[in-house]
């Protein structure tokens, strides 16, 4: 079977990898479970650059038994608002520092906004996914989802900033929707399609 490390520890990402690729032939280990420890330094000024360092710095890293033989993908994604000139941006899951809860993030980001009006609190969450192939390949997709800030958060199947992410289409925010609706329309699920297509077209062509 072939082997996907993917650089997080996030088990809200794997989930919504496995749930994204579960049909195709790809076993989907974290890089702890592949035995890759490594420091990775985010100073890339995009979310492609960023989830590319992230990429590059595990398939350096792994271990012999493993180079050439596995798939090496990385995802950057952050929320980005157009009254906040892009806040959060690359830097969301660092927003008021990496320890911060994101319930003290969201409740922030709430109370830069107060007084603007919903025409004006336009945001998107943006995701993009680099991958190293087994022969060094380098592909890099983007995805990104269109919403605004709610005026409060709601909703408890999410994570990160999906309290505050409402969607108009389903009239909530990204955390009262089930995965299946999330995984169809989310930043990360769009990007994780859009890659999907890139493996297909990479194992076809690699025999």
């Amino acid at each position: 079977m072939k082997k996907i490390i993917f650089a997080t520890g996030n088990k809200n990402k794997v989930r919504e990898i496995h749930e994204i690729l579960s049909d195709l032939d790809f076993e989907i280990e974290t890089m702890k479970e592949a035995g890759v420890d490594v420091e990775i330094e985010e100073n890339g000024t995009t979310f492609e650059e960023n989830s590319m360092i992230k990429a590059e710095s595990v398939y350096n890293a792994l271990p012999k038994e493993l180079k050439g033989k596995v798939y090496v993908m990385a995802d950057d994604s952050g929320l980005s608002i157009d009254y906040l000139n892009g806040e959060p941006g690359i830097y969301s899951a660092r927003y008021l520092g990496e320890d911060t809860s994101y319930d003290v993030k969201n409740k922030n980001l709430i109370q830069r906004l107060e007084g603007v009006e919903k025409e004006d609190r336009t945001a998107r969450f943006v995701c993009a996914i680099s991958c190293i192939c087994p022969d060094g390949t380098k592909k890099s997709v983007r995805g990104t989802i269109e919403g605004y800030i709610g005026w409060e958060m709601a909703g408890e199947n999410g994570f990160g900033y999906d309290p505050i992410f409402y969607v108009d289409e389903y009239g909530c925010s990204t955390a009262e929707m089930t995965a299946e609706q999330k995984n169809a329309i989310s930043h990360r699920g769009k990007a994780l399609r859009a890659m999907r297509e890139e493996l297909i077209s990479y194992e076809n062509i690699s025999g």
